[in-house]
């Protein structure tokens, strides 16, 4: 018999991991606490007036193509708590120097036929992921193991553990070649290293699904309608209380932390076997970001006018450009010219700005803990592809390595993946155990993005830590 405990579970850190992982357990009927160490939840999640009064800007996250993919927060009520999404007209633009530019459209079809010669070799690659992302998401989106449909799984395998600089050689075009490195560059590593093919299959059948959709209101709206939700559970939530030690926590069964390895010894350290701890110790973080966010008196006059109607443009031009960007940065050096992931909110969703003002979101790689200020790196970027960019920049808000982990400790040197997915780390994060999510200790868990299948907004390490801790602990088969 168990001794009694304050609650059933305790979750620490309420991302977009935390909050799902709270919710499924409140869902079974436990008591869980959700505990945040912030005055308001969210984590990557949040939104806030960084510049002037009136401006809402996106802390973190912007646009949620893996919000919209995720197989469990789409099937949670988030709709009836406030979550409202817009979708851009489309969902991204990779502008080049010529004033054209690749596109990627809600439609699979228009994508590949913009893409000219290489309309057979996109189609080829992507009718059939897009056909069967929604039997292979969880276990695309989960730990390694055996998967419910092998074979599709294995065809997605083929191209997504590729290089993505091998997978971009089935095409001719500089297009199609940039909208892969594009859409790769997330990964957040050399675009040289095997499984970065992965992050763009998933980015690009996202879009062709369920869209790259952004919240009415900001990245937090979707925080608070899963914080909601979870209350409404009967779920309770602790803000304001930055958890250092295991003591300063009420007891429980089962304890599971939105932390990444670095925390979680801190916290746990000393109840962990050796083993665990020299693997944890060994965990590797990857390249930082430097972020700007700007008010701005009209949009961003880009030269290509259908940069003008995406939701997310990728500022990088040629594909040798991007490769190069991504590698520097990896290296531990800067480029004059990076790679800049660029969304524009207020284009779709006017609650971001006063009427007829706009906001402007963006941000480079950089080399982990670098407190280099990049702003003229980024503005000279976009102003390439958008003359005029600079004349109309009210106010900025910029935030460095530093900067980004004293706003989410999550962030270690800026890296806001949790940790580099690379093929070293992308099974095995953050320990090679049977369950990632299992701690050497009984009755702790992390279920941060340093677990299967990584960074994003998609709530999917923790609805997995969730869902190991409520087989071991409670007896509970999901």
């Amino acid at each position: 018999m168990q001794p009694q405990t304050d609650y059933d579970a305790i979750i620490v850190g309420s991302g977009p991991n935390g909050l799902a992982a709270a919710i499924l357990m409140q869902q079974q009927g436990l008591s869980v606490l959700l505990v945040e160490g912030k005055d308001t939840i969210g984590g990557g999640m949040r939104s806030a007036e960084l510049t002037l009064p009136g401006y809402v800007h996106d802390v973190c996250s912007a646009i949620h193509p893996l919000a919209a993919a995720s197989p469990f927060l789409s099937a949670l009520p988030l709709q009836d708590f406030g979550l409202e999404y817009i979708h851009p007209t489309l969902a991204g633009a990779h502008p080049f120097d010529d004033g054209t530019a690749a596109i990627c459209n809600r439609s699979l079809k228009d994508t590949a036929k913009a893409l000219g010669i290489d309309e057979a070799a996109y189609l080829k690659l992507m009718q059939p992921l897009v056909k069967s992302w929604p039997r292979i998401a969880d276990d695309a989106l989960g730990p390694l193991g055996i998967p419910k449909h092998p074979l599709d799984m294995a065809r997605f395998g083929w191209s997504g553990l590729s290089a993505s600089t091998t997978l971009m050689k089935r095409f001719e075009t500089t297009q199609a070649k940039s909208l892969l490195m594009g859409m790769a560059a997330h990964a957040m590593q050399p675009l040289t290293n095997l499984t970065t093919s992965a992050f763009a299959l998933v980015l690009l059948s996202a879009a062709h699904l369920g869209g790259w959709p952004i919240p009415k209101g900001g990245s937090q709206s979707i925080a608070n309608a899963m914080a909601g939700y979870f209350v409404s559970l009967g779920g309770k939530i602790e803000t304001g209380l930055y958890v250092t030690s295991l003591e300063q926590l009420p007891s429980a069964k089962a304890i599971l932390f939105d932390v990444t390895p670095r925390q979680l010894l801190q916290i746990a350290g000393h109840k962990f076997s050796p083993l665990y701890k020299w693997q944890l110790e060994r965990y590797r973080y990857g390249m930082g970001v430097f972020k700007i966010d700007w008010a701005l008196a009209e949009p961003i006059p880009f030269t290509n006018a259908q940069c003008r109607t995406a939701g997310t443009v990728h500022l990088g031009g040629n594909y040798t450009d991007i490769i190069d960007a991504e590698q520097r940065a990896y290296d531990g050096r800067y480029c004059d010219k990076p790679f800049v992931l660029l969304a524009q909110q207020s284009l779709f969703d006017p609650t971001r700005a006063p009427q007829g003002k706009h906001t402007g979101w963006g941000y480079c790689h950089v080399p982990n803990s670098s407190v280099r200020d990049m702003t003229a790196e980024i503005e000279n970027q976009v102003e390439r592809f958008a003359p005029g960019f600079k004349e109309r920049i009210l106010a900025r808000h910029t935030m460095n390595n530093e900067q980004v982990q004293e706003y989410n400790p999550n962030y270690i040197g800026g890296d806001i993946g949790g940790g580099i997915a690379d093929l070293g780390q992308l099974f095995t994060r953050p320990a090679l155990r049977l369950s990632p999510y299992r701690t050497s200790a009984k009755g702790l868990y992390i279920c941060s993005s340093s677990t299967p299948p990584g960074g994003g907004v998609h709530g999917m390490c923790g609805y997995h830590a969730a869902k190991r801790a409520l087989r071991d602990v409670f007896g509970v088969q999901i």
